[in-house]
């Protein structure tokens, strides 16, 4: 009897509520965009010159003639001596003698790999030993050698080159004669001399590399790196800002014909979505200083489903749940049917779901109702998972004047509410691979200038849904490489 009396207290409610229109206020509506941590990354940049190039300058700078000798020496044959019954005993005097030549080198070549180039150059050696005691007017002797050196290449913090050089040679032809059944040696004479040639060599270097322009370029480089790049054309586009910081240097690399200054570019990347955000200002090139941590690009890449491709989606589940039917309890059959959904953000992370809705109660002619509905629902998903699920959906709020009527009895029944819930889910999977897919192409080269960034994303991920101003967004955490070549038009 209790329950009985319960249901005709609901009942004349409704029916005090009949022919009226109904529904709660609609929530809050946010209009925040999303809002997409900075990461740090760190981008390589290969500064390139030709070997063939800076060869040709080398030879330029280091002159042919190396050296000229023209000097008395007095000992150049030694002293005889003999020794007899115990005691030396002179045989000859030591012999004086004037050394006049020159040693002049080849084509100095450069090579090398790795860290280290290698520097090859013929010399020739060509000596004579003049007035020998007064009793020889002249003998020639020739040499050659075969000059190695090997250079390690730094920078000095303001990006200006500095070279070291190793030198090792190996005559294969000593200089020298033979005389009075004395081998004579000029090769201390022309060892000595050699030594300039590393003091040269470790000077011709550096200022052949300044000669590239290396300091300009990388003043250009840095310049223009302070960009923004679209990650994508969806409707809203997404972009990545790069804000570079430090600009490291991690050495030299002899490659395919050039030597290669390797450089590593910090920089703080963003995403934005929605119109091209303002390019960073540009600061000066900082000192060269050296940069730890990981090698790679690292980047927020937005997948947006936009509210207007759930609100179909959502219409169709309504309109097939009104053509099976809808029976309430206490009430019986109720006909109902749905208007156009509206979806947005609303506040707390959730997302409001407005249905117009026209009910009639079959068995009481006067029990009717039309008016919009509000609920909200909690997005979630699993991480790295694209399928995007909704909880706890409910009416957004109450009604501020009849709390209980036919609308808000027929969006508490638990099969409707899950009819809802279900439509609302969505599968990220094909705007995920789309959106990834068209990143991949834009980073893959982008022309500054004369500079080309290159970038390959090798390793992605998808964080937790958020439903935002500008529809439902799923982050991707994409990591990979970058580079920035110096590639003149």
């Amino acid at each position: 009897m209790a329950l009985d009396r319960r249901r005709s207290i609901v009942l004349m409610l409704m029916l005090a509520a009949c022919h009226r229109q109904s529904g709660n206020p609609a929530p809050a509506r946010e209009t925040a965009p999303a809002v997409f941590p900075q990461q740090v990354s760190k981008i390589v940049i290969p500064v390139s010159a030709d070997l063939a190039d800076l060869e040709a300058k080398v030879n330029g700078q280091v002159p042919v003639a190396l050296w000229q000798i023209d000097r008395y020496e007095p000992h150049c044959v030694p002293a005889q001596r003999v020794k007899i019954l115990g005691r030396h005993v002179g045989l000859t005097p030591a012999l004086g003698c004037r050394i006049v030549g020159q040693v002049t080198r080849g084509r100095i070549r450069l090579g090398g790999s790795g860290d280290v180039l290698t520097i090859t150059m013929p010399v020739t050696a060509t000596l004579s030993a003049r007035d020998v005691g007064g009793i020889l007017k002249k003998e020639t002797a020739t040499g050659a050698a075969v000059v190695r050196a090997q250079a390690r290449f730094g920078v000095r913090p303001d990006w200006s080159p500095s070279a070291k050089v190793a030198i090792a040679y190996d005559w294969t032809e000593p200089p020298g004669i033979d005389f009075l059944g004395q081998h004579i040696r000029f090769v201390g004479k022309a060892d000595e001399r050699l030594k300039s040639v590393i003091a040269r060599l470790e000077r011709a270097l550096p200022t052949e590399l300044a000669k590239l322009e290396t300091r300009q370029r990388l003043d250009a480089l840095w310049v223009r790196a302070f960009t923004s790049i679209e990650i994508s054309r969806d409707k809203p586009p997404a972009w990545m800002r790069i804000t570079p910081r430090r600009l490291g240097f991690g050495g030299y690399r002899v490659a395919d014909g050039q030597l290669q200054m390797i450089l590593a570019a910090e920089a703080l990347t963003e995403t934005f979505v929605g119109d091209r955000p303002a390019d960073p200002s540009p600061t000066p090139l900082p000192p060269a200083m050296p940069i730890t941590g990981p090698e790679g690009l690292r980047v927020f890449i937005p997948v947006l489903a936009d509210y207007r491709q759930l609100e179909p989606v959502v219409d169709r589940a309504l309109a097939k749940l009104a053509a099976k039917g809808i029976s309430l309890g206490g009430i019986g059959p109720v006909d109902v049917r749905f208007g156009k959904v509206s979806l947005y953000a609303t506040k707390g992370g959730r997302l409001a779901v407005g249905i117009p809705t026209e009910a009639r109660a079959r068995d009481h002619a006067m029990m009717r109702a039309r008016g919009i509905v509000w609920l909200s629902a909690a997005p979630y998903n699993v991480p790295d998972s694209q399928l995007v699920r909704f909880r706890d959906l409910r009416l957004a709020q109450q009604s501020d004047s009849q709390a209980v009527g036919l609308l808000f009895t027929l969006f508490a029944d638990a099969r409707l509410l899950t009819e809802i819930q279900d439509a609302l889910a969505h599968d990220f999977a094909t705007d995920y691979a789309r959106i990834l897919k068209a990143a991949r192409a834009a980073l893959a080269e982008r022309r500054e200038g004369d500079f080309l960034l290159s970038a390959t994303i090798d390793r992605v991920s998808n964080g937790l849904v958020e439903p935002t101003g500008q529809g439902l967004f799923l982050p991707i955490r994409a990591e990979g490489r970058a580079r920035i070549d110096y590639q003149p038009q």
